[in-house]
C-alpha cells in the first residue's frame, strides 16, 4: 500500500504489496461508484508481479483515500493526473471501470502526452443513470445499491469467479458497497458519483483529444453499461480495439481472467 499526498489529502493506493520503481512502467487502476480499489484485485496483483508499479487507487472520499468525492468527471480526472504528479511519475497506463472508465477517458484528453495507454472496461457514452436510481440513491440507498446489484450481474455464482467457484457475487458487492457507502458520513457518494455519470457530456469530444491506443471491455450481458453504448466513442477513437467477454456490468468479477488477459494483452502485450 502506499499513501500519497494529493492536492492536500491522504490518497490510498494499493500497490499489490510491491514497492514504487521510478524504472519500471505504471498502471493506474480506477474504480466505479461505490466501489474501491478491491475490484482490481486479480488485475493489481496480476501486473505488480509482472514488471508494473500499481497504483489501484481510493477515489477521494472513499474509503481509505480523505477529500472531497469528486464532483464530475472532469473533477476527478484532474484528480488523476495530479495523482500521477505527487507519485512522480511521468507516463502511465490508466484502466477504469464504468465512472472510472469515464475518468480516465478525460484525463487522457487533458494529459495525452502522459497516457501510454487507456482501457475502458464496463463503460458507455452517455452514461446515463435512470432516474429512479437516481432519486432512490438519495432516499433510500440501501434499495438502490439493491437494484445496482441486480442489473450488474448477469448470473449470482458464475464458475469460475474471482474468488473461486462459487463466490456468491451478488452478495460480496452488495456488501462492498455498503461499506463505501458508510465510509463517508459526510457526503454520499453513491448519489454523487452517479449524478457525475449522468451528467458527463464531453466523452466524444473527450475522445478526439486522446493520442494512444484504447481498449473498450465490455460484458456481453450488461445492463448497466450496454455494449451497443459505446459506437460513438469506438468511432471517435483513433486506434480502437473492441473486445467483449461473456459478463454483465461486473465483469472482473464474472470474468476475471479474460478481463486479465484482455487487459495483460493490450497494455503489457
Amino acid at each position: 500500500m502506499s499513501i500519497l499526498q494529493v492536492n492536500g489529502h491522504d490518497t490510498y493506493c494499493y500497490t499489490a504489496g510491491k514497492p514504487f520503481d521510478a524504472a519500471k512502467p505504471t498502471v493506474v487502476f480506477i474504480h466505479g461508484v461505490l466501489n474501491d480499489h478491491s475490484v482490481w484485485i486479480l488485475q493489481s496483483r496480476w501486473f505488480a508481479n509482472h514488471g508494473w508499479n500499481v497504483l489501484a487507487v481510493d477515489l477521494p472520499g472513499h474509503c481509505k483515500s480523505a477529500g472531497a468525492p469528486p464532483a464530475s468527471v472532469e473533477d476527478a480526472a484532474q484528480f488523476v493526473i495530479a495523482l500521477l504528479d505527487a507519485a512522480g511519475v511521468q507516463k502511465a497506463a490508466l484502466i477504469g471501470h464504468s465512472f472510472g472508465s469515464l475518468i480516465a477517458l478525460e484525463a487522457a484528453a487533458r494529459a495525452p502526452e502522459r497516457i501510454t495507454q487507456l482501457a475502458m472496461v464496463g463503460t458507455a457514452y452517455p452514461m446515463v443513470v435512470s432516474p429512479a436510481l437516481l432519486e432512490s440513491s438519495v432516499s433510500d440507498p440501501q434499495r438502490a445499491i439493491a437494484m445496482v446489484n441486480t442489473f450488474s450481474h448477469s448470473l449470482l455464482a458464475p464458475p469460475p469467479s474471482s474468488l473461486g467457484p462459487g463466490t456468491w457475487l451478488y452478495g460480496s458487492s452488495r456488501a462492498l458497497m455498503r461499506r463505501v457507502l458508510a465510509s463517508n458520513r459526510e457526503a454520499n457518494v453513491f448519489h454523487i458519483g452517479f449524478k457525475a455519470c449522468n451528467d458527463y457530456a464531453n466523452g466524444e469530444a473527450a475522445m478526439e483529444k486522446v493520442q494512444c491506443p484504447v481498449l473498450f471491455l465490455l460484458g456481453d450481458a450488461d445492463q448497466m453499461t450496454p455494449p451497443r453504448a459505446t459506437k460513438a466513442l469506438v468511432g471517435k477513437a483513433r486506434n480502437a480495439k473492441v473486445v467483449t467477454v461473456h459478463a454483465g456490468h461486473a465483469l472482473m468479477s464474472e470474468a476475471p481472467d479474460e478481463v486479465l488477459f484482455a487487459l495483460r494483452d493490450f497494455v503489457a502485450g
